[in-house]
């Protein structure tokens, strides 16, 4: 009797009596009834286009126990839901984790049967992350409900942990670095035995020596096929059944025929072997493919930068005692107390307590808000001088900050991906192949040659796309190593892609056109006090503060003062030479000195003022000053015909000042992360291909909206990680370097592909003619491959006058 296999998941549907059910007039074999039920919902939603376009076998579905049915039901309690779930205009918002999922199918059946599903709004899921997002109205469907629906399908649902996400990425890419190193290895060993016998560098081997090192290159290689090139071949799989044939279907098929032929010719007897051609044509394209998920691996590594900005725990303060709790048990009227230099866990009013809090992680501008009983606070913020006693308001998923990464993964699912040219050319040029090949056989086995098979051979492996295959990933890997040097590193595959259309480049005002730092731009003395003496009493007086204003004093030498008392908000007073002195901003020194502060003109900046109880003693001026390569930067990117913007929170007047100061085309100010967002979304609809340039987390929507995101070097890890390329050492002159280089690397990918097909089409009816044996065929594809590469590792190299090379001897720059 012939096994069957379960038409639901392929396992063995060996039941007594047998599980069946009649589809489509044939008879349908289960393994279990849970396939058998769930392989009849899915036909009674009429969706069983799954089974059509699935590429790997389905989850097989566990009958839930009551216990785990008692554990999904309590996913509807708005206490758990705190961590995970939001309130949304539509109803309710849930960011969750899908396992189980094996191909696009599974998405497209998983999103068609919550569709479905009675109050469910909309429901997507991430085929690379995994992650999927719900929406739904709670008084028409329960999320425990849902979760149910899914975990009927076979697969499982629980809310996403940015923890458990970065151990899924982690174990994938360590996956991924144990077949590149078998690859490598292999190809080492392999390239040395071939070497020498294709060059008879080797003379006088006996035909056993010669077999003994074709059984030891097929040792060498097996490994490589079947371990490294397995992700290959099961995307190739995925392909043809699908009917869309991308680049891994030429790959999978070029390692799968040269192994196959060289595997036969060692075992029955043959001319040639090319062993060392699979090994390294598997090393070359997991080389391009471990980059690509390097940067997928960082811009995932979302937890720990997550944690540092919101707090797990705080201090809950009920009935006169204090407790220690978990943010997620804090609820709406808690009263919770900060202590100085803790970060707020939500979202609150302040009910006692007169502070500073630093609130960079909303608006991007460094400098404390002076905060006092009423005062609407938000979670991220950190406490400065004074204890605060807050009443929560808002947490978890419904704080701002959350609402900002929301609006982050929203805008990153709606980003169109980037259409690869290769792999349209390779599709045609595969398609053809395989119909090519199998007519240069018929045709020469009904002439009677006996060659017939050593020159189909030699046509699928001079043909073979591995230049083809080459040509982009190599490229964009040599441009990526050489931005790095310079100090621009991109971490995604489309970053150096969209680098060749940019015509506009937004930037954030503080710490990416400025130091982000305070510092002293003027000083006037009065009442005849020597400048040192000025600078000194003003030290002696901030050296009690850690504040941004007190730290630009620090680096002077301080004079004596005594009794120095801060005043939140104002200033700092101490005793200097028996007389009262006090430094702050206009209003409170007036209030300490019986001597009216002269009126001065208009200026930019902080004013600092000194005076004593009977006399002003000086003023200073403290400013964020621009980066000292800001206006070289923004004329270089504008001799480009490039369009400059500066969007920020800070008050307009300072704004335009800097956007004058620095010849900027357009400049906004106090602009909240979603007006940012919305402005560069109009400069998207109106044909606009846009770079964004921030450092803070109130940037992160906007960067993701825009073509290209750049974080500064010294931005929030969450920034840096989410953006497309960070700017490691800060000099804004790297970006004309990196636009430079994308349009280099453009060139250079349109020499390769020139390159890699008039190869392919002029190597192809000498093959066919039986001009080329099989032997030179893997040499001249060898070859082909190792142009491609030495042309893309030139993107690297630069000349005594520091540019980059673009020319390669015999290929046509403009091709």
């Amino acid at each position: 009797m012939i096994p069957l296999d379960c038409f639901h998941c392929g396992e063995p549907a060996d039941g007594d009596p047998p599980i069946t059910l009649e589809l489509d007039g044939e008879t349908r074999h289960f393994c279990c009834l849970g396939c058998q039920s769930v392989c009849q919902t899915i036909r009674a939603e009429g969706l069983d286009g799954f089974y059509q376009h699935r590429t790997a076998p389905a989850v097989t579905p566990r009958i839930l126990s009551q216990t785990e049915l008692a554990q999904l039901r309590e996913f509807d309690h708005p206490l758990v839901q705190q961590s995970f779930v939001a309130s949304v205009k539509a109803g309710r918002e849930a960011q969750l984790l899908i396992e189980g999922i094996t191909c696009a199918a599974c998405i497209w059946l998983l999103e068609n049967h919550l569709g479905q599903r009675p109050g469910v709004q909309s429901f997507t899921v991430n085929h690379t992350t995994q992650r999927a997002r719900l929406v739904w109205s709670p008084d028409q469907a329960s999320l425990s409900d849902l979760l149910i629906a899914i975990n009927e399908l076979g697969y499982r649902a629980r809310p996403y942990q940015a923890d458990e996400a970065e151990q899924a990425l982690r174990a994938e890419k360590r996956s991924a670095l144990i077949r590149l190193c078998v690859a490598g290895i292999a190809t080492m060993q392999s390239m040395m035995l071939a070497f020498p016998l294709y060059f008879e560098l080797i003379n006088n081997l006996s035909p056993e020596f010669v077999q003994f090192f074709r059984w030891f290159s097929l040792l060498v290689a097996t490994p490589v096929v079947f371990y490294s090139a397995r992700p290959f071949f099961r995307n190739a799989l995925r392909d043809i059944r699908s009917r869309h044939l991308t680049m891994d279907v030429p790959v999978a098929t070029a390692i799968g025929l040269a192994y196959s032929a060289s595997a036969w010719v060692t075992v029955v007897g043959g001319e040639e072997v090319y062993f060392e051609s699979v090994c390294m044509f598997t090393f070359l394209l997991s080389l391009g493919r471990y980059i690509e998920m390097q940067a997928r691996y960082r811009a995932g590594l979302t937890g720990n930068a997550l944690a540092g900005v919101q707090p797990s725990v705080a201090t809950r303060e009920a009935d006169g005692q204090s407790e220690l709790v978990a943010t997620h048990d804090l609820t709406t009227g808690d009263i919770i107390r900060l202590k100085p230099g803790e970060t707020l866990p939500v979202d609150g009013v302040i009910v006692s307590g007169h502070s500073t809090l630093n609130e960079a992680a909303l608006t991007g501008e460094y400098l404390p808000e002076t905060r006092q009983p009423g005062d609407a606070v938000h979670a991220g913020s950190v406490n400065g001088e004074n204890p605060l006693t807050v009443r929560v308001e808002k947490t978890g998923a419904n704080t701002r900050l959350s609402g900002i990464l929301r609006i982050l993964d929203r805008v990153q699912s709606e980003k169109p991906a980037i259409a690869r040219m290769a792999d349209r050319v390779a599709g045609v040029f595969v398609s053809r192949i395989l119909i090519i090949s199998p007519l240069v056989w018929i045709g020469w086995w009904l002439a009677g040659s006996d060659r017939a098979f050593d020159i189909t051979l030699s046509v699928l492996v001079v043909t073979c796309p591995c230049a083809l295959s080459l040509a982009t990933p190599t490229a964009i890997t040599s441009a990526t190593v050489k931005l790095r040097k310079l100090g621009f590193l991109p971490t995604r595959g489309h970053t150096l892609e969209s680098l060749n259309n940019i015509d506009t480049v937004v930037f954030d005002k503080t710490g990416t056109l400025t130091q982000g730092e305070l510092s002293l731009v003027h000083s006037e003395t009065m009442a005849a006090l020597d400048r040192d003496i000025l600078n000194g009493v003003a030290a002696g007086l901030e050296q009690a503060s850690e504040h941004p204003i007190a730290k630009v004093f620090h680096r002077f030498r301080p004079y004596p003062v005594t009794d120095i008392r801060n005043h939140v908000g104002g200033g700092l007073t101490g005793q200097w030479q028996r007389q009262t002195v006090a430094i702050g901003h206009r209003e409170f020194v007036q209030d300490h000195t019986s001597a009216p502060l002269p009126e001065v003109g208009s200026h930019q900046g902080i004013e600092i003022w000194l005076a004593s109880d009977t006399q002003v003693l000086g003023r200073f001026v403290l400013d964020d000053q621009p980066r000292d390569d800001a206006r070289a930067a923004i004329a270089s990117l504008q001799r480009r015909g490039i369009r400059t913007l500066l969007l920020s929170g800070d008050r307009s007047g300072h704004v335009d000042h800097i956007a004058q100061l620095l010849g900027i085309d357009e400049a906004q100010g106090q602009a909240t992360p979603e007006d940012k967002l919305a402005r560069l979304e109009q400069l998207r609809a109106d044909g606009h291909n846009i770079m964004m340039v921030g450092d803070g987390l109130n940037d992160l929507p906007s960067m993701a909206g825009a073509g290209v995101a750049v974080a500064m070097g010294n931005a929030a890890d969450l920034t840096q990680l989410r953006a497309d390329a960070v700017l490691l050492n800060g000099q804004l002159s790297q970006l004309e370097q990196a636009i430079d280089t994308s349009r280099k690397t453009r060139r250079v990918i349109r020499q390769n592909m020139a390159w890699a097909l008039g190869y392919n089409l002029c190597a192809l009816p000498l093959a066919a003619a039986g001009l080329i044996p099989p032997w030179l065929a893997a040499i001249g594809m060898s070859l082909s491959s190792l142009v491609v590469v030495m042309n893309a590792l030139r993107l690297g190299r630069q000349d005594d006058s520091g540019n980059t090379e673009t020319t390669l001897v015999g290929v046509n720059p403009a091709a």
